[in-house]
């Protein structure tokens, strides 16, 4: 149905996620979680709120990590 969501943060990813990579994560969560590849239309406004929660919460996250051996980012894309 989707592709594996990829880590995001480093060293698996050796530069900071942009926003395009979090949203892209964030939408195969949300298909994944949902069942759905594209929801009906009567759908779309609540898969899209959640999509871009995901988004934001993982901007969130990845902004606030602390990884050993690794500096720390200045914020993640939003």
């Amino acid at each position: 149905m989707c592709r594996s969501i990829k880590t995001l943060r480093p060293p698996a990813l050796p530069e900071e996620a942009t926003e395009e990579d979090i949203r892209a994560a964030a939408l195969q969560y949300v298909r994944k979680v949902s069942g759905f590849r594209a929801p009906a239309a009567h759908n779309r406004e609540v898969f899209d709120r959640a999509v871009e929660a995901v988004a934001e919460a993982t901007a969130e996250l990845l902004g606030g990590l602390e990884v050993r051996g690794v500096p720390a980012r200045g914020g993640a894309a939003s």
